[in-house]
């Protein structure tokens, strides 16, 4: 992967990681704190949405197989900083989401980024095998 790639990579990372927490910003109560079952779906619903969104980065960049468990990580890396300091502070960036929400808050991130990473590992690891 060439260092301009790499860069994308990080750049559309950050740009990913800063809608996805505006929209949790606004929607969050909407989806955090609801039904059991509007939870579970939307649990499952966000990390399937967010691994679409990444594979369909590394496609589009022409990421080759060899190289997606680093170029998921390039992708990710922004968000997973980005988050620890936003569920460190949450009633600051997040003033809509009860307190009492931030560890589902924290499992949805956990889940998406352990499935795009972990699809990015099982594509690498095919590819050289």
């Amino acid at each position: 992967m060439k260092t301009q790639d790499s860069v994308v990579l990080i750049v559309l990372g950050l740009i990913i990681w800063i809608l996805g927490s505006v929209y949790y910003a606004y929607r969050g109560p909407f989806v955090l704190e609801t039904t059991g079952l509007r939870y579970w779906i939307s649990f499952f619903i966000s990390p399937l949405v967010s691994a679409i969104i990444c594979i369909a980065i590394l496609k589009l960049r022409h990421v080759p197989p060899s190289a997606w468990t680093s170029g998921m990580l390039l992708l990710a890396i922004p968000g997973m900083i980005g988050e620890a300091v936003v569920l460190s502070h949450l009633s600051t960036f997040m003033p809509r989401i009860q307190a009492s929400s931030g560890g589902r808050y924290g499992a949805f991130l956990f889940a998406a980024y352990a499935l795009v990473l972990g699809i990015a590992e099982v594509v690498t690891l095919r590819a050289n095998p």
